[in-house]
């Protein structure tokens, strides 16, 4: 059976198009793909992302369990600030990629996929249950009872503060959430709940994500999108955020990444430190670092007019098949087909020809430095 987040009645309402992803009945557009994702270029859109699960993890080897199982640096982190990260099998897959926020001195929160809830928690189990000091190390799968919003776009800035006033009690401290800095996150009162609100960002565009006990995240996007109107806020589907995060190659779990994937392979390799010492997956991705790959995630847009390319299409030079396509769209911003692919090293310079196999037919395109958009 499908699962709903809080927002679903919501969604009902504002009359958005309900599709089926990773297990749940979530909105894919309300008025357009387009439409929407120009609204983020240019003003503001508002995402359910309840549907996106979250895991504590506390106690005084907290630090120490995470580095030994994440692929960044969790030293790096003080209170308030977040890393991207990913979590690898023993051969270097990826078995996620996520956010990991210290919340606390020994606390942590991390946001991670929705398909992945399941495979994560009980990889994290199986990490923990192998880990020498499991006994100072907490973990907590609170996804059910948590929701969570994504407000993004050049404009949020104009109303966000009124969304959650006053200064932060936790995490990040700051007069204002305006004032939260890229990847610091803090605490605010929301309706008498404790909300977090982060500022990261899955669009290119600046914005936060307010992570709050699944009672109150339809108030929360309420009041939003009623304070939103001077920043010309609008609900947004899952549509718009695939075009999105497609322009500026920001991964998708099982399109860029999966358990045969490594993040060198996928140009991940800043997020992975390997000079921090032993971690889960660390001898693979070291010497994939040393010595190279033998396939590597590139980005390419159409040089002719074509359908758009789309995952699983052949990707041909030389007329002989080299790779496949991860993501594939037409870019809103660009107006041209615009694409991720997996192919080999020799091939992945930027302005190297390529042929796109779209409907039968074989049509040009050209390997161009990520990200594919740029904001002017």
């Amino acid at each position: 059976m499908l699962k709903r987040t809080p927002l679903f009645a919501a969604h009902q309402k504002l009359g958005a198009r309900i599709v089926e992803f990773g297990g749940w009945e979530m909105p894919v557009q309300y008025s357009s793909i387009v439409d929407e994702h120009l609204c983020v270029r240019r003003a503001a859109g508002i995402f359910d992302i309840c549907h996106m699960g979250e895991v504590l993890v506390s106690g005084p080897d907290a630090a120490a369990f995470l580095n030994a199982t994440l692929t960044n640096d969790i030293a790096k982190l003080v209170v308030g600030l977040g890393q991207y990260t990913l979590m690898c099998n023993e051969q270097g897959g990826v078995v996620d990629d996520l956010y990991a926020y210290r919340i606390g001195e020994s606390e942590f929160l991390l946001i991670i996929n929705a398909s992945r809830i399941g495979p994560d928690v009980a990889w994290l189990r199986s990490r923990l249950a192998a880990f020498p000091k499991r006994d100072g190390v907490k973990l907590e799968d609170v996804s059910d009872t948590m929701g969570a919003v994504a407000v993004q776009g050049p404009r949020v800035v104009e109303f966000i503060a009124q969304v959650f006033g006053g200064a932060s009690h936790g995490g990040t401290t700051v007069a204002a959430v305006t004032e939260l800095k890229k990847n610091q996150i803090g605490k605010w009162t929301f309706d008498g709940q404790p909300v977090w609100v982060g500022r990261t960002g899955y669009t290119g565009e600046d914005g936060f994500e307010v992570i709050a006990p699944a009672a109150v995240i339809e108030a929360v996007w309420n009041r939003a999108l009623a304070l939103g109107h001077v920043g010309c806020l609008q609900p947004c589907g899952l549509g718009a955020r695939d075009t999105l995060r497609t322009e500026v190659c920001y991964p998708l779990y099982g399109h860029e990444l999966d358990e045969h994937t490594t993040p060198i392979e996928a140009g991940l390799g800043f997020f992975v430190a390997v000079e921090k010492g032993d971690f889960t997956g660390r001898a693979v991705l070291a010497e994939q670092k040393a010595k190279g790959v033998t396939k590597r995630s590139v980005a390419f847009r159409m040089t002719d007019k074509s359908a758009p390319p789309r995952p699983h299409y052949a990707i041909f030079a030389g007329g002989a098949k080299i790779g496949e396509v991860v993501s594939g769209t037409q870019s809103p911003s660009l107006n041209v087909g615009i694409g991720i692919g997996y192919v080999p090293p020799k091939f992945a310079e930027p302005g190297t020809k390529l042929e796109i196999e779209i409907r039968g037919k074989l049509f040009p395109a050209e390997v161009v430095k990520k990200p594919i958009y740029k904001k002017a």
